[in-house]
């Protein structure tokens, strides 16, 4: 699917000449010719990156990052500012109010093409670790809910120990039980866990955070 990109500028010409390489790269680009009409289309074009103007007439750049920045749900869109405006100050004024890139006139098509994909790769980038938090999260509360709910309070009391890194004679004498006990509950915790042997059986609790001091 191809990437949105919104241009504003009041400049018509450098405008549609901006879209017109944009979408030779394999972009889908739309366009307005001021600061208040951009805003009137992102709602319903909803592009992956803006890029604007600062001097516009209307709405100029800096109203329209502010206007963008505190909506609630346009505020994650990332804006590229390409302006003739290249002053420290400027910058720092567009940087300030959260522009993710200043980019000044006269200006190379390929900085412009190279600012785009990194900003797009590092959405990516950024989406994927969120995706794999939200995976271990969820998988670590499956996990957790298949111990706490399955196991007894004994078993639970053992799982802790073998966590801590007990051997079986050692379980039975902290525990005051039999050898051959500990032996049924450690192979009862293999079945109910679906885990293969003790290695994995003291992942899986580190994994669920048990709590390894938990007494009876």
């Amino acid at each position: 699917m191809k990437k949105k990109i919104l241009l504003i500028d009041d400049d018509m010409y450098l405008l549609n000449s901006i879209a017109s390489y944009l979408r030779s790269e394999n972009f889908q680009v739309d366009i307005a010719n001021n600061g208040y009409n951009g805003l009137k289309k992102i709602s319903f074009f909803q592009p992956d990156i803006i890029i604007t103007d600062i001097m516009m007439p209307h709405l100029d750049g800096y109203d329209l990052i502010k206007e963008i920045r505190t909506h609630k749900t346009l505020y994650q869109i990332p804006i590229i500012l390409l302006t003739a405006k290249g002053m420290t100050n400027d910058r720092i004024l567009g940087y300030n109010l959260g522009c993710n890139a200043y980019l000044t006139k006269p200006f190379y098509p390929q900085e412009l093409i190279a600012i785009i994909k990194n900003i797009l790769n590092n959405i990516k980038l950024s989406n994927k670790s969120k995706n794999e938090k939200t995976f271990i999260e969820l998988n670590k509360n499956s996990i957790n809910d298949l111990i706490l709910n399955k196991l007894t309070h004994r078993e639970y009391k053992i799982l802790a120990l073998v966590a801590k890194g007990y051997m079986n004679k050692e379980i039975a004498n902290e525990l005051k039980l039999s050898l051959r006990n500990v032996e049924k509950y450690v192979s009862r915790l293999l079945q109910k866990t679906q885990t293969r042997n003790r290695t994995e059986l003291t992942k899986l609790a580190l994994l669920t955070s048990l709590n390894i001091d938990k007494g009876e």
